[in-house]
């Protein structure tokens, strides 16, 4: 990435979790009509970032280990923090709005990265280690994914996201290999 790409993540990051915070907020006033949803909650920027710099890292490091004892890949990571911040969230009622700020970052990134980041090869990132469900446990990733799969379904009919293209490679080597009877190099040598 150079300084430009930084920076457009940077905005898209903000702006998308200052937006989602506040249309959260407002709906949690709609429903509850408590004034301190509109007035008092101050929506930050920081741990938003923080969300979205981990899925970016999720991206490009993969299955790299981060930690040695225990054992962390920093393909976790960014769901280990969103559970921390949750568990630390518990014994104080207040200060939702950090949990709110660092899910919404995560979940902006990653629509940015997957859908609408530009490349030499396009646009987003298709691949299946980046997908939706691999941020949670293996156990969940099967139910996690029909839901997504579902999600996205809808917002490709209403033209929101793009469907999904898979590209191969032709002149790549492929693993399959085609034996034609006649072929065979011992068949050969015995017909001369």
């Amino acid at each position: 990435w150079g300084a430009l790409e930084l920076l457009v993540f940077f905005a898209v990051v903000n702006v998308s979790v200052g937006l989602l915070g506040a249309l959260a907020y407002f709906l949690t006033y709609v429903a509850s009509f408590h004034l301190a949803y509109l007035f008092a909650i101050r929506i930050h920027g920081g741990l938003g970032f923080l969300g979205g710099v981990l899925v970016a890292l999720k991206q490009t490091m993969g299955d790299s280990t981060v930690l040695k004892v225990p054992q962390v890949r920093m393909k976790a990571v960014p769901m280990l923090l969103l559970l921390l911040l949750a568990l630390l969230r518990l014994p104080r009622r207040r200060r939702q709005h950090i949990l709110a700020s660092y899910g919404f970052g995560l979940l902006s990134s990653w629509i940015y990265l997957r859908f609408y980041q530009r490349h030499s090869r396009g646009r987003g990132d298709m691949s299946d280690h980046f997908a939706f469900a691999t941020f949670f446990p293996e156990i969940l990733q099967p139910v996690v994914g029909l839901v997504a799969n579902l999600v996205h379904g809808v917002l490709v009919k209403v033209k929101v996201c793009r469907k999904t293209v898979k590209r191969y490679d032709v002149g790549a080597p492929s693993s399959i290999t085609i034996s034609l009877p006649g072929t065979d190099p011992q068949d050969a040598e015995r017909r001369r």
